[in-house]
């Protein structure tokens, strides 16, 4: 898994980024402070190319990771026929502002 520790435990950690990349890959477009961004691109494109491969035990992988079974048969379908021609850089960060409460950088990831 990516690094950053975003202020929590490991096990907390990794259950936030899943949800968050299986949110991602869902929506196709998520808000999201900067820090998580940041761990969660480096996730995400690691799952476009697993859809990209598309064998068995890519698909295994994903399902070890993603939560959602739907999820990744969108991965293994849909995204992996849009993605076939580039090589990486499948998500883009915009910067939105900041949060109003805690004045956290928020941004926008979405999928190219």
């Amino acid at each position: 898994m990516a690094s950053g520790k975003l202020g929590m435990t490991a096990e907390h950690r990794k259950a936030v980024v899943r949800n968050i990349v299986t949110s991602l890959l869902r929506a196709e477009k998520i808000e999201t402070t900067e820090a998580r961004a940041k761990v969660l691109v480096k996730e995400a494109e690691k799952m476009i190319t697993l859809g990209k491969r598309g064998d068995l035990h890519a698909r295994r992988q994903a399902l070890a990771f993603l939560n959602d079974e739907d999820v990744v048969t969108k991965l293994f379908t849909q995204l992996a026929e849009k993605y076939k021609d580039r090589q990486g850089g499948y998500t883009r960060i915009i910067k939105k502002g900041f949060r109003r409460g805690d004045a956290a950088s928020m941004v926008i990831v979405e999928l190219v």
